[in-house]
């Protein structure tokens, strides 16, 4: 996988001179492309085509364009959404705008496929969160991405189950495995067979999903993937807080056997449905997935509440979308209006807006009260998480392999009980030193 980055990086670099298809006379561009305020941006969306986030993402554009009088058109994508990226780059014709996640921002800027943004420029950019800010820069300090939604997780849980056995949300880890025991054990559907279990995990390698799992509970027991900051990292996964943070969450499979059957092949579809359908009684997740729960599940039927502490914290996944200006745009200036509209109060507030999906989970921009938009109580468990509690993955160079790795190991202990922990975890530590160094930000 990261050969292939690598690959997409050298193409991506000769985007830094594309030639501009503009017949207009406009002065040129940063990036040397003459310029045309008039063309229309090309924005693409990463997201499944005909999907409510797609019909969302083009009601807030067609907003945009009501606003600022700059035409745009989206383009969603979600299969082999970095192959067709890079294709455009190869063709020296990439789209004006990406909205893509913020994990993807190492990514493509060392590709070389974006353009620094200059924040005196993004007038609204100065009431934005602290955490939203560090996580559109890159290693060099820089700016290259605009976080405009994000997301944090927060534990779901099935009320019913909990009324049914007397129980209480869990606080803790050790309140957190007590409940999922008791669903497992005893029969909180009342179906009178043992067919439920307690905690939903999608433990998949597919796209690092058990590592993109797992990071709430590493966060949580104060231990992490890679130390650092800028381009110095070291690999820390056999830190003493991330052997126990492995050792708990294994032994949630291997040990007490209240995760669902065939959690180390899933993604999240299938996880999904496990809790949706009674399989499994609680899932650490995010806001996104409400409007269906509620809709397939029934929003009387569970809860959501704070993740539970772990032994340093109560730290989770924070993850959202991301406005990243493309390199080579013949309309700079629009881009540059899309960006700083796309926080601004009044988009960050329509964007909330609706019921099926949103383009805008969690506002990003601090003059907005979410509760002012929305008055589901859920969602202000979801905006404390990520205000108090929300962990960005590292911006590095490329995060995937990261990720990658890291899942490769996690799905093998769960899937594997014979493993030693302490071991995989060594060997996980030497792959991401030889990724670090690869990557030229290893620690010397």
């Amino acid at each position: 996988m990261h050969t292939n980055l690598r690959a997409v990086a050298v193409i991506g670099v000769a985007t830094l001179a594309l030639a501009g298809c503009s017949a207009t006379s406009a002065p040129e561009g940063g990036s040397g492309v003459k310029q045309d305020d008039e063309a229309v941006l090309e924005i693409w969306t990463r997201t499944t085509p005909g999907s409510p986030s797609e019909a969302a993402t083009i009601r807030q554009v067609e907003a945009f364009t009501e606003a600022t009088g700059f035409k745009a058109e989206v383009t969603a994508i979600f299969d082999d959404f970095e192959i067709k990226l890079a294709q455009r780059a190869g063709q020296k014709d990439l789209p004006d705008i990406v909205l893509n996640d913020v994990s993807q921002l190492g990514t493509m800027q060392s590709q070389g496929i974006l353009r620094e943004i200059d924040l005196d420029e993004i007038k609204n950019s100065k009431d934005l969160t602290a955490q939203a800010l560090e996580a559109g820069k890159a290693v060099d300090g820089k700016t290259y991405g605009i976080p405009y939604s994000a997301q944090a997780n927060a534990l779901m849980i099935r009320s019913d189950w909990l009324e049914k056995l007397g129980l209480e949300a869990p606080t803790d880890w050790d309140e957190m495995l007590e409940v999922a025991e008791a669903f497992t054990a005893n029969d909180p559907d009342g179906n009178g067979q043992a067919d439920t279990y307690g905690l939903a995990v999608p433990g998949s390698t597919k796209r690092g999903y058990a590592s993109w799992y797992f990071s709430n509970f590493l966060w949580a027991a104060g231990g992490d993937f890679i130390t650092g900051s800028g381009d110095e990292w070291l690999p820390a996964m056999t830190s003493p807080e991330a052997i126990e943070a492995a050792t708990w969450f294994r032994d949630l499979q291997c040990e007490a056997g209240v995760v669902q059957p065939g959690a180390p092949s899933m993604d999240t579809p299938p996880t999904n449905e496990a809790f949706e359908s009674g399989v499994a009684g609680m899932y650490v997740t995010g806001p996104y997935m409400m409007p269906r729960f509620d809709k397939v599940l029934g929003a009387d039927k569970y809860e959501v509440v704070p993740a539970p502490q772990g032994p340093e914290d109560a730290s989770v996944l924070a993850e959202g979308g991301t406005v990243y200006l493309m390199a080579g745009s013949e309309n700079e200036k629009g881009q540059t209006a899309f960006a700083d509209w796309y926080v601004s109060p009044d988009a960050q507030k329509f964007g909330m807006e609706g019921s099926d999906a949103f383009a805008i989970q969690l506002p990003v921009n601090e003059k907005v009260d979410i509760a002012d938009v929305r008055d589901d109580p859920r969602w202000q468990t979801f905006a404390t998480a990520y205000k108090e509690s929300g962990h960005y993955a590292p911006t590095i160079p490329s995060w995937t392999p990261v990720r990658q790795m890291s899942a490769d190991t996690i799905n093998a202990l769960l899937a594997d009980c014979s493993l030693d922990v302490e071991e995989e975890l060594t060997k996980l530590d030497g792959k991401l030193t030889a990724e670090l160094l690869t990557q030229g930000i290893l620690k010397q």
